[in-house]
């Protein structure tokens, strides 16, 4: 079947232009994916240790699990190395993590491995590693890669905690969201931000909002029953860039229909080469804080219900699936893969 035919019969019900950049183009690069892309992913050098393989898919850092089994069932997957647009280097440091305690052996037994397929295979010396990506979502399995300077520089970083200070290179690393939940809607008119003091961005947050009668701001990490019902009745749900990673916030709060208010001034958003955020986000900077209550009532009328009416419709796009479904977070991940797929080979 011809490209033209295949990009045709894509349901453009479920391309819907309110919320990408340009829905056209996805369209007819998504289509050109489905039929080209081709991943190879290396041998489990660690199976005995089990790094790379996942039997149980759970928590707030499941993505990490769902792509990595994902990707081994999918049909961009080859056996041909020539065939391969990209290489995928299958060691988790989430699973290492279980059962090897310090940062320091962790980073040895990922630079081993790293090193072992230099020299054993001649595919990372083609481009320097940049045609090849690694998975990582918790935040100490980002600062584990970190102490090993072949996977930062030059090959493609797929991680949850896409802060420009941790060495994300937009346009090279890749945003991964964390596991998105069954979706509701909201009902009431709360603003809502839960979360530690553990950033001088969200201490300004408390101590400016925290008696407000209209912004409901609290200092806690823990999530009560009462607490997630907030979140469901919410409008809007202050995501303020911090220590910790902000993208969990974020996805809390589109898995439950409630605009998210981004308070950050270097925060690379998830999918942010495809989805157009500011159609269903409200984005601002650090120094807003001090104006908060102030913008958000400015946009609790008709800008908001758009706002709302378009975060429904990006939900899937942020749902993890095994099998995957269309459009999924899965496929928004290699979507953005298949976008950095162009390098030089030697």
């Amino acid at each position: 079947m011809g490209l033209c035919k295949i990009i045709a019969n894509v349901e453009v019900d479920k391309i819907d232009g309110d919320v990408y950049r340009s829905a056209e183009v996805f369209r007819m690069d998504y289509a050109e994916m489905e039929m080209k892309f081709k991943i190879y992913v290396y041998p489990d050098e660690y199976k005995d240790e089990n790094y790379t393989n996942y039997q149980t898919i759970s928590g707030k850092y499941a993505s990490e699990g769902y792509f990595f089994k994902n990707i081994r069932e999918s049909s961009f997957l080859t056996d041909d190395p020539d065939q391969a647009h990209l290489f995928f280097i299958p060691i988790s440091c989430h699973k290492m993590h279980q059962k090897v305690s310090s940062y320091e052996e962790m980073a040895s037994i990922v630079k081993k491995y790293v090193e072992g397929l230099i020299a054993k295979y001649p595919y990372w010396s083609r481009t320097m590693g940049a045609d090849h990506f690694f998975v990582t979502c918790h935040d100490v399995d980002v600062r584990v890669t970190e102490l090993v300077p072949h996977l930062v520089k030059n090959s493609i970083r797929v991680v949850c905690s896409p802060t420009y200070d941790s060495g994300f290179i937009p346009h090279k690393d890749v945003s991964l969201p964390l596991v998105l939940q069954p979706l509701k809607e909201p009902v009431g008119e709360t603003t809502c931000t839960r979360g530690a003091c553990n950033s001088d961005l969200r201490n300004t947050l408390v101590s400016n909002w925290e008696e407000d009668d209209e912004l409901d701001i609290q200092n806690s990490t823990y999530y009560p029953a009462g607490g997630m019902r907030k979140l469901f009745m919410a409008k809007f749900c202050i995501c303020p860039v911090g220590s910790r990673a902000t993208s969990n916030r974020i996805i809390m709060a589109i898995r439950h229909g409630c605009v998210p208010v981004i308070l950050a001034d270097y925060f690379e958003l998830p999918f942010n080469d495809v989805l157009d955020w500011l159609k269903f986000s409200v984005i601002l900077s650090e120094e807003d804080v001090y104006d908060l209550k102030y913008i958000l009532k400015e946009k609790a009328g008709e800008e908001y219900s758009r706002l709302h009416s378009n975060l429904i419709k990006v939900q899937k796009r942020f749902r993890w699936n095994s099998p995957p479904v269309k459009y999924d977070a899965f496929h928004m991940v290699l979507y953005h893969l298949w976008l950095r797929r162009n390098v030089v080979r030697y």
